[in-house]
């Protein structure tokens, strides 16, 4: 418990900007704390650390070894204060708990009238920006003084209230289900990515038609169609089912275009609504939208409706960079992309904390894929090996195991294939114990098997073969899946015609630019 309150309390510390820090000193003035405060010498001596040293701080400090836990829980709790009362973390939602707090306390003063005129007031507010649990506490709030004291405020007060509170139970109730069903989707798209078999993909449409409430489209808000229109994506994204996928994202973008004033209010959601617009769009190969897409992303995230805080930088930075990446695939852009990928990486250092382990996997994934479109085949085992020697990824199961295929081609064509057998036996192995071999796959392996027996005159019948094996694959509903990750059909097109890859790739894009 107290090495996790030493790393919160370290981490919030490092997080917070100078002019927070200024924010921080100004209210410990205004608290009248003294400067030989012990809590206020801790935030001094740990503001500078670079790692957290205990040592520093007891000889640096009057605090000893007894106190210091109590002392970082009151410095915890007082930065948190401090931005709390912070201009910049004064959000809609804040400024409504804020009012409610001032509500319950005039109602303890007896000024009842004077509360439930506030609270009918926020409670506006609250249903203007979609914040209907606080609504909801609202409106019991209010029952509460009505069934204690007669004010006579209104006539049929009671009645009112008692409406009001079943359409919102009603309402809350729709949002809780439709975002439990959203939420199991996305665990389960984390845990195993596209439906790999007829069988999970029936499973996955009875589990969906099973946990979508009731509802009437007419009579339900921002917030459930919002949760509505995350768990028909994720769905889709499971089945891959792009174009409903597409459809999706465009109908969650259009909700927030309907609803102007809650951008701000739901930063997060806006900006992921974009990106899996361009996700639809990189597996649609629509690539002229997309770029357009992907440009109009960039100038939204300049817009003064988006806040400009910690969690938004790190998400902006993960989306752009994401599909910057996708972007190069698409147009078969495999040169050149060295400065990009040192941003990336400067970029994952910064963010590191804020971002999930599973999207920086994604992101090695996309870069060795990359140099592996590129020629760079020692690069690109360089990043697959961060995927593959990471022993605590739990999820994706499809990423580790297409990093491990891609990883076998890329030792081939590094010339590495003196244990070339031993990787396929240990991947053969994995791909089994993911329950994840499948026709592509068992070719691609049977394929790289014989490939060390096979004479240099024949080795382009072999590839012909291979590719005629493949291409019957291609739009399979579930064997198509492994071309998502790697498109072992333009590399094999590329050994047969004796042509880079990243040519074959950028033809077909020019194809279906046209």
């Amino acid at each position: 418990m107290t090495n996790e309150l030493t790393d919160n309390l370290f981490s919030l510390i490092k997080s917070l900007s100078p002019s927070e820090k200024r924010q921080f000193s100004l209210y410990v003035g205004r608290i009248g704390v003294n400067t030989d405060s012990k809590f206020l010498n801790l935030f001094k001596v740990m503001s500078k650390q670079k790692k957290y040293d205990e040592k520093l701080i007891l000889n640096n400090t009057d605090i000893s070894k007894q106190q210091l836990s109590n002392v970082k829980a009151h410095l915890y709790k007082q930065i948190l204060i401090s931005l709390r009362l912070n201009p910049a973390h004064q959000g809609i939602p804040v400024q409504i708990r804020e009012q409610f707090d001032f509500a319950y306390i005039l109602y303890r003063k007896g000024l009842y009238k004077q509360s439930l005129k506030l609270l009918d007031k926020i409670k506006a507010t609250a249903l203007h920006y979609e914040e209907k649990n606080v609504a909801y506490e609202i409106l019991e709030m209010e029952k509460i003084i009505e069934s204690q004291y007669i004010t006579r405020s209104i006539h049929n007060r009671a009645e009112v209230l008692i409406k009001q509170t079943e359409e919102l139970s009603r309402l809350n109730m729709v949002s809780s289900k439709l975002s439990n069903l959203s939420l199991r989707l996305y665990g389960i798209f984390l845990k195993m990515g596209y439906a790999r078999t007829i069988e999970e993909a029936q499973a996955i449409k009875i589990l969906f038609e099973e946990n979508v409430p009731e509802y009437e489209f007419s009579k339900i808000g921002f917030r459930e169609k919002l949760w509505l229109y995350k768990a028909h994506l994720w769905y889709s994204f499971i089945t891959q089912d792009f174009l409903s996928c597409y459809r999706y994202s465009l109908k969650w973008i259009d909700l927030f275009n309907e609803n102007p004033h809650l951008v701000s209010i739901h930063p997060v959601s806006y900006i992921k609504g974009n990106h899996y617009l361009l996700e639809s769009l990189f597996y649609l190969n629509h690539s002229n939208l997309f770029e357009k897409t992907l440009k109009n992303l960039e100038e939204t995230l300049k817009d003064p409706k988006i806040p400009d805080d910690d969690n938004l930088a790190a998400l902006s930075f993960l989306y752009v960079y994401t599909n910057k990446l996708n972007l190069k695939f698409m147009r078969g852009d495999f040169s050149g992309a060295e400065p990009l990928i040192e941003k990336i990486q400067k970029k994952i250092k910064i963010y590191k904390g804020r971002i999930d382990e599973h999207h920086i996997m994604v992101l090695y994934y996309k870069i060795a894929s990359l140099y592996f479109g590129g020629g760079d085949n020692k690069k690109c085992i360089e990043f697959l090996n961060k995927i593959i020697s990471n022993k605590s990824l739990a999820i994706r199961e499809d990423l580790m195991c297409f990093s491990r295929i891609l990883n076998l081609v890329a030792h081939y064509e590094a010339g590495q294939d003196y244990h070339l057998e031993s990787l396929i036996k240990s991947t053969f192995k994995f791909l089994i114990k993911m329950n994840d071999l499948h026709e592509v796959q068992k070719e691609l392996i049977k394929f790289l098997r014989i490939l060390p027996d096979v004479s240099p005159l024949d080795i382009k019948v072999e590839f012909r073969k291979l590719h005629n094996k493949l291409k019957q694959y291609e739009d399979h509903p579930y064997e198509r899946r492994a071309f998502l990750y790697l498109d072992i059909i333009s590399y094999l097109e590329s050994k047969i015609e004796n042509r880079p890859v990243a040519d074959i790739i950028a033809e077909k894009a020019e194809l279906v630019r046209r």
